[in-house]
């Protein structure tokens, strides 16, 4: 056996020592977090409807319940509600209450739990709980409940950290993410990697073991193919937290445009209210607002911004700055232009706006706003004039867009008035059908977490470590280290891998009751 031989098995000896012990100490860091105690709090905030619900958790979740219930509780089986009277510390009665339970493994949390219906009085909630911590039980820290779901296994990480996604989300497309990501969707992906990652270095390992043999276990190029294939998969989930983002957040639309082209209308009739300040006088919007929308069960988040001139005030231009700033971090930008404007004004508007849109980035929309001023006299109905003047409008505004993008068909230009509300159905249908370009097919796994796409790419940077080793020809100890990064990386986002800190960072902005 000759010295580098040697060198090999040591250092992959202690590779494996080494994740050991790090598994190890995670283990009882969880363990650490006060596992066995019965904890307690409101699920519910108390006095924003007819019902609160006080939950326990814990081995002693029942006996504790039932020294406060009166003792209705013995011996009853899971998914069972009983009705009690509670007293107060004086013997009077405090509340008519319901308690369902639940026995373990089947409950949220994995454990023996119990949940109080009572009436939705903070007094009724605030005296429960005094009652529940005298019995034994202690007021649970903020996400206690779902981590304990974590540690016993009822989920993973990712799966508990939609948990939260699904209580906040506001929309429909929210709620479906959210509620795909709790069922294990991403989480399934996450596994498939995994696994073919636990193969790959699996292949490397023997190879590595059989090295005197001269025993090849697999071919580098096969190998370099399941690698890039792998990395193509983790790259493309990191990329989808821009639609997952939006999804949850709303997608930021800005609008902008020259001073009174309409901005501040157009938001106010969006959202059906006098959000913005409208006036004649120009240059009075000098900071953003904004205001959020739910179209077709979708989020937007609409940025009303000062409008763009020339020879504008020192105040005025920070406002102009803050546009562009705007602009810059916006998916959708909404420019809108005056139609009644010479024609020389809407091209300097365009041109303007398009030196600070990234179009392969971003999606362009030209408003072409105050519509109403060539109305026929028909009702609903607009003149040839308006026909003509877009028409004219149409060619001047295509010269001066980049080579390959044309009006209508990569940018569309709507007709609008912002003051009439004509046009702005089209308008919320356009923003609707660009929004759902980009959350792609229904059911598609969207990243919503910051944390996970960092993962999803240190995971996806190992990997072209682990490809560019296999065409160099590097040893192979050396590039099954990158492989074992990516799947300690992908192993943070689930769990697998977990430290007190990332735990306590991840629960921590969880609610008391969750």
């Amino acid at each position: 056996m000759n010295f580098f031989y040697i060198i090999i098995t040591k250092r992959k000896k202690y590779l494996k020592l080494k994740h050991f012990l790090i598994f190890v100490a995670n283990f009882q860091s969880m363990m650490r977090n006060n596992i066995n105690d019965t904890i307690c709090a409101p699920a519910t905030v108390p006095g924003t409807g007819a019902i609160s619900v006080v939950r326990l958790s814990g081995k002693d979740a029942v006996s504790i319940a039932d020294k406060v219930l009166g003792g209705v509780l013995k011996d009853t089986p899971g998914y069972r509600v009983r009705f009690a009277h509670v007293s107060d510390g004086n013997g009077a009665v405090l509340d008519d209450v319901l308690a369902t339970v639940f026995r373990a493994p089947h409950s949220y949390t994995g454990e023996d739990s119990v949940e109080i219906s009572c009436h939705a009085s903070s007094y009724i909630v605030e005296q429960l709980l005094m009652l529940l911590t005298s019995a034994g039980a202690r007021l649970a820290d903020p996400g206690e409940f779902t981590r304990r779901a974590f540690v016993n296994g009822k989920m993973d990480l990712a799966e508990a950290e939609s948990v939260a996604d699904l209580i906040a989300s506001r929309t429909e497309a929210s709620h479906k993410v959210a509620m795909n990501q709790m069922k294990g969707g991403f989480s399934s992906e996450l596994k498939k990697m995994r696994d073919e990652l636990l193969n790959l270095v699996t292949l490397m390992e023997l190879e590595l073991d059989f090295s005197e043999e001269d025993v090849q276990f697999a071919d580098r190029d096969a190998l370099t193919v399941l690698a890039g294939r792998i990395r193509d998969h983790a790259m493309g989930l990191a990329e989808s937290f821009k639609a997952g983002n939006a999804v949850k957040n709303g997608l930021p639309v800005v609008i902008v445009g020259a001073t009174n082209a309409g901005k501040s209308t157009l938001l106010n009739t969006l959202l059906g209210e006098e959000r913005a300040i409208v006036s004649e006088q120009h240059g009075t919007t000098r900071d953003t607002v904004e205001e959020c929308l739910n179209i077709d069960g979708m989020l937007f988040r609409f940025i009303d911004t000062a409008g763009i001139r020339e020879n504008a005030g020192n105040i005025e231009r920070k406002g102009i700055e803050r546009t562009f700033a705007k602009i810059d971090a916006a998916s959708v930008v909404l420019a809108v232009m005056d139609i009644s404007s010479p024609v020389r004004r809407l091209v300097e508007s365009l041109r303007a706006v398009l030196g600070h849109v990234d179009l392969g980035q971003q999606k362009l929309m030209l408003l072409m706003n105050k519509a109403d001023l060539y109305a026929s006299g028909d009702e609903g109905g607009f003149s040839e004039e308006l026909t003509e003047r877009l028409t004219t409008v149409y060619d001047r505004l295509q010269a001066v867009l980049p080579e390959g993008y044309g009006i209508i068909r990569d940018i569309p230009v709507i007709p609008v008035s912002a003051k009439m509300s004509y046009g702005i159905d089209e308008l919320r249908g356009a923003l609707a059908g660009y929004m759902r370009s980009v959350i792609g097919e229904p059911g598609a796994v969207l990243v919503t977490n910051l944390r996970h796409a960092e993962a999803l790419r240190a995971t996806s940077a190992a990997l072209d470590r682990v490809i560019q080793g296999l065409f160099d020809g590097i040893p192979t100890d050396l590039v099954a280290q990158d492989v074992r990064e990516a799947i300690y990386h992908l192993g943070k986002i689930t769990g697998e891998i977990s430290t007190e800190e990332v735990l306590g960072n991840v629960f921590g902005k969880f609610c008391i009751g969750k």
